[in-house]
């Protein structure tokens, strides 16, 4: 089975111009960074680091502690604790890779030093409508991680023959927590060709699964069933469930960043259900994260854009609403209920 190919001619060109004469390279992932993202930033830092490069991979804030492991993870710089280094980084770079993002306002508070950056930017990421910010954009939508295109990329350019274990763990990673353990979006035999490819670097595959899911703490636990039986609607007409949690009930179980991971997709469990929203309060900004998900013909980011200032994947969304969560809430039941009669 072939690796797809994604760069035309015209494009394999000039990705061997930007990044062969590039010199300084940061490499940027999202707000909020996810597995897709740290996998993707990582695994090409190692890349080019190997090419010689002078390499800084950089986020806007922190990864989740459930990612601490990941080859390489010491060297991210995350802007929100190190303005200064970050910005020292971007004056010196002449190429910025933007990776698993299709704006920079994705970057948030990154957002504004990478727009005055002057250096070339070259885009891969796997959401619909990329802006037209990079001198190069490799995009597709239907791909089921930025980790896969970017798999894909480095097969083609001649790179898989010298591909470590490291980039090959950080890139399984991508493809695992972005297909939820290979339970959605992940139904292509090429794909699991390219899982195939990197197993024969010499991954871990089960290592990394528990490195990912197997390494939360007794009070996430303890959380998840707070959420699921103390504060999850269903609505059984619309088939769909929403739960809340609040700045006060973060602190009462002693969260960490990224220990609601997954809590959206858990009501989906439920018969017949087609849309999961959750909502969290921002313990830095005045706002509360919007995180949807839905099974089937559910369009999770048509509602992402029309009601919570976001967007995203049809079965998988964002966004964001201003606090209070009351208000927040009653948005989010108002977008149940009118998503219901239109459907």
């Amino acid at each position: 089975m072939e690796v797809r190919h994604y760069l035309s001619t015209q494009q394999t060109e000039q990705w061997a111009k930007l990044v062969g004469e590039a010199h300084n390279i940061v490499v940027l992932g999202h707000a909020g960074p996810d597995g897709d993202a740290m996998g993707a930033v990582l695994a090409l830092t190692h890349y080019l680091q190997a090419a010689g490069k002078e390499v800084v991979p950089m986020t806007p804030n922190a990864c989740p502690d459930f990612l601490r492991w990941m080859p390489g993870v010491e060297q991210v710089i995350f802007f929100r604790n190190k303005p200064g280094k970050a910005q020292q980084a971007l004056d010196k770079c002449d190429l910025v890779f933007c990776l698993d993002f299709n704006s920079l306002q994705r970057l948030e508070d990154l957002c504004a030093p990478v727009e005055n950056c002057p250096a070339p930017r070259i885009m891969i990421d796997h959401h619909l409508d990329p802006e037209p910010m990079a001198a190069l954009t490799v995009s597709d939508p239907e791909a089921s991680a930025t980790c896969e295109i970017l798999f894909c990329i480095l097969h083609q350019i001649g790179a898989y023959g010298s591909m470590t274990h490291e980039m090959a763990s950080c890139l399984y990673c991508g493809l695992m927590t972005d297909t939820g353990a290979f339970a959605y979006n992940s139904n292509r035999a090429e794909l699991f060709h390219i899982i195939a490819l990197l197993i024969a670097k010499g991954i871990d595959k089960d290592q990394i699964y528990r490195n990912v899911y197997y390494s939360y703490t007794e009070s996430r636990l303890r959380l998840m069933g707070y959420l699921m039986s103390e504060k999850l609607e269903y609505f059984p007409k619309e088939h769909a469930a929403l739960f809340a949690l609040t700045e006060e009930e973060m602190e009462r179980f002693h969260f960490i960043r990224g220990d609601a991971e997954g809590f959206v997709n858990l009501p989906l469990q439920i018969k017949d259900t087609k849309l999961s929203i959750s909502l969290r309060e921002d313990t830095e900004k005045p706002l509360v994260r919007v995180s949807l998900r839905s099974i089937g013909d559910f369009p999770c980011n048509e509602m992402a854009e029309r009601y919570f200032n976001g967007g995203g994947h049809f079965n998988a969304a964002g966004g964001w609403l201003p606090k209070p969560i009351d208000k927040a809430i009653a948005i989010a039941r108002k977008a149940i209920a009118e998503f219901k009669k239109e459907s």
